[in-house]
């Protein structure tokens, strides 16, 4: 394997700005098989892109993502865009024999992430689709704990995934608002989060019930010039009407025979980026928080009678994952580790030539579910995956 690896981001906002503080991280703290080189960050406006270039390292920069996947000195496709623009660009990085880093949620729709499966497939490239909070060492405690028995059957999950951010009917329609170029809100974007962990820590999804609800149905116009930040500034009085959901809530049955909620919702007031799970099981439990992200709350019921209660776990010792390549015990890490993680895993991928997950099968298997979940709020009958 090359000793060095060229890395081309399309996309430089807020994904852009944490997945180039991995690649410059990993190799900081990690013994990686391969250095990635930032050679070429991609974006519309030069000037911002410019001004982002520099601040993160990157060596060049091009306007037009097509130029940068079909360089032939391009190693691997960081596609930190919305979700509305990973299918074209991971498709020619595919058939280009890129490796690709994408951001979550994989697609608009099911059927264009089986295609990018398919052709990620038929040219044999590593693909990773970034579920970051899989790659949290709380996160990999728990799976952990259930792989080795010590949760026992699964009988219950329950998450919730809570943001605030457009609780103001003066908060302008931006994309993220518009069916067209998000294909729908929190069940898209939060619940992609929470079915990708609920498949790693449960298993397979079998039914699906859901209902969504919209509490504010049309808002301003949004500054197309400000409309991908969360800070985005209306252009005027006009309105135009909100075409995705406000909140969504699920309930599943697992093909274990587990059964499970799931609530995602942006107006939770108070709740700026709050991802909570609990797992109840035959010998114990497990619950976690994202506002305390170190920490794994766990329950044995093997615990002699009179002792038993909820221990809080830090999850920061050296034989916690990923830890030892960082502070001494005790000391926390925060959002941005999990990106290092995720790149440190995809570089050894490559090296190997193995598999990483999540990975767009992965990703096709969330977006079935999250579709099976609007069909049936649609619908108000229950879905069965096929």
């Amino acid at each position: 394997m090359k000793k060095s690896l060229n890395v081309g981001i399309v996309g430089y906002k807020f994904m852009g700005k944490a997945h180039s503080n991995a690649w410059k991280k990993a190799p900081l703290f990690f013994d990686v098989p391969s250095q990635p080189i930032l050679k070429v960050a991609c974006g519309r406006n030069q000037a911002s892109l410019d001004e982002f270039a520099r601040n993160w390292g990157w060596e060049e920069t091009e306007t037009d993502w097509q130029k940068l996947v079909s360089r032939p000195d391009i190693d691997i496709v960081d596609i930190a865009l919305p979700q509305q623009l990973h299918y074209d660009v991971a498709i020619a990085a595919a058939k280009a024999g890129k490796h690709i880093f994408c951001e979550k949620p994989l697609a608009m729709n099911s059927q264009q992430a089986a295609e990018m499966l398919k052709v990620c497939q038929e040219n044999n490239v590593v693909h990773y689709l970034n579920h970051n909070y899989r790659r949290l060492p709380a996160v990999q405690l728990a799976k952990k704990l259930i792989d080795d028995g010590k949760i026992g059957r699964i009988f219950h999950w329950r998450c919730a995934y809570q943001q605030d951010w457009i609780v103001d009917p003066n908060f302008p329609l931006t994309w993220q608002l518009r069916k067209e170029t998000a294909q729908a809100g929190p069940q898209w974007d939060l619940n992609s989060h929470a079915v990708d962990l609920a498949h790693f820590l449960v298993g397979d999804i079998a039914t699906v019930s859901a209902l969504t609800t919209n509490f504010i149905t049309e808002r301003p116009i949004a500054d197309e010039s400000t409309s991908g930040n969360l800070s985005a500034q209306t252009k005027g009085d006009e309105k135009g009407p909100v075409t995705v959901e406000d909140a969504a809530l699920m309930l599943v049955e697992f093909a274990s025979g587990a059964v499970g909620s799931f609530e995602a919702t942006r107006f939770a007031s108070g709740r700026k980026n709050g991802l909570t799970f609990e797992i109840y099981g035959s010998e114990g439990s497990v619950t976690f928080d994202l506002e305390r992200m170190n920490e794994l709350r766990y329950f044995s019921r093997n615990d002699p009678e009179g002792e038993q209660g909820f221990r809080t776990i830090l999850a920061t010792d050296p034989t916690h994952a990923y830890m030892q390549h960082w502070w001494p015990a005790g000391h926390i890490i925060g959002y941005e580790h999990t990106f290092v993680h995720a790149v440190v895993d995809f570089l050894n991928a490559i090296d190997k030539q193995t598999t990483i997950e999540p990975n767009f099968a992965d990703g096709l298997k969330t977006i079935q579910v999250l579709e099976a979940g609007l069909r049936s709020a649609e619908s108000g009958q229950r879905v069965r995956m096929n």
